[in-house]
């Protein structure tokens, strides 16, 4: 097995103690530039590479992030990454980025490794509705932020976007264009979004006298382009049409599009279809996608920002005022909507 280098294979190398060579990672300046020289020749010739990980448990502070997200398949949540990445970037953290692919299990096993790893802190998109991973986690005393989720009955701070404003808007769109009789293609029933998106569509629908069963809904255990062909296979299976459907989010739309595009369905003179999230693929698709649009890089990047101001005060005698963001979304009409009835 390969010898390891460590600090005092360059300590004996450059003819120093373990000190001096410390001093020159961590204090340069407070080395002579003769003697920094020498050990700075030593470090590249032996290929020395400090333990990173050993620096941050003397230190008691680790330069790593924790994002726990819902699916990193789902560009949406690539874009929360960016803008989180960003502002840790510009902290002097990484963040470590991990997919609990919407399990709760997984995402149990993976806060468990963030406490092993003794991360900074930990921006975190729940998958278990009932909290049980979240209280498991707090025992261990690291600061977390809740993305794209409200913190309800927690302290903690969160960064959300208004979901039951965007199902609104959504349905105000298509109910403005004449459609009396509208599908909403949902996800997974546990997830809060996906539950507040429904909530402003029947809300839009209440607004504009129409009744609870002018939307009927078509649930998906995912929320990919998968299910969505499965939930466009169903709604065309259906004996009473509707002429429009609202999708808890783009990935599910652009399913729905390809199934209606396979049947011969025109979209969206047969079928008006609004997505949720509006990521880069939704203008992009055969016919562009009109879309309620999330600011998912700014989200990630004041969640990160919320951590650090958390985090930089751990150890001290200051409180954190912890903090609930909640943004505003946009509805972005393409053509998939624009028929009038």
């Amino acid at each position: 097995m390969a010898h390891s280098v460590g600090i005092k294979d360059v300590a004996r190398a450059a003819g120093v103690s373990v000190g001096t060579v410390s001093n020159v990672i961590n204090r340069p300046d407070t080395v002579a530039t003769e003697t920094r020289a020498r050990v700075l020749s030593a470090i590249d010739r032996l290929g020395y590479v400090r333990s990173e990980s050993a620096r941050q448990l003397r230190a008691g502070r680790s330069r790593i992030m924790g994002l726990l997200v819902l699916d990193m398949g789902n560009p949406f949540f690539v874009d929360v990454a960016r803008g989180a990445e960003r502002a840790a970037r510009e902290a002097g953290l990484g963040v470590m980025v991990c997919n609990s692919a919407q399990s709760p299990d997984e995402e149990a096993e993976y806060l468990s490794l963030f406490a092993e790893q003794r991360v900074r802190g930990v921006l975190l998109t729940p998958a278990d509705a009932t909290g049980r991973s979240i209280e498991g986690f707090r025992r261990h005393r690291i600061p977390f932020v809740l993305v794209d989720r409200v913190a309800e009955g927690t302290t903690e701070c969160s960064v959300s976007v208004d979901d039951v404003a965007g199902g609104a808007l959504a349905v105000r769109h298509l109910v403005a264009a004449g459609h009396r009789s509208l599908a909403y293609v949902s996800g997974p029933p546990g997830l809060n979004q996906v539950r507040d998106r429904r909530t402003g569509a029947l809300n839009a629908l209440a607004e504009a006298g129409l009744p609870p069963h002018a939307l009927r809904e078509l649930p998906t255990e995912r929320l990919d382009v998968a299910a969505g062909r499965d939930a466009g296979a169903r709604l065309l299976g259906l004996a009473d049409r509707p002429t429009a459907v609202f999708c808890a989010n783009d990935l599910l739309a652009l399913g729905v599009l390809q199934a209606m595009y396979a049947a011969g369905v025109g979209v969206p003179d047969d079928l008006a279809i609004v997505g949720y999230d509006d990521i880069e693929f939704a203008a992009a698709a055969a016919v562009p996608l009109t879309s309620v649009r999330q600011p998912a890089v700014a989200m990630g990047a004041l969640a990160a920002e919320l951590l650090l101001e958390e985090t930089e005060l751990v150890g001290t005698d200051r409180t954190h005022d912890h903090r609930r963001v909640v943004l505003q979304p946009e509805l972005v009409v393409r053509r998939s909507s624009l028929a009038v009835r």
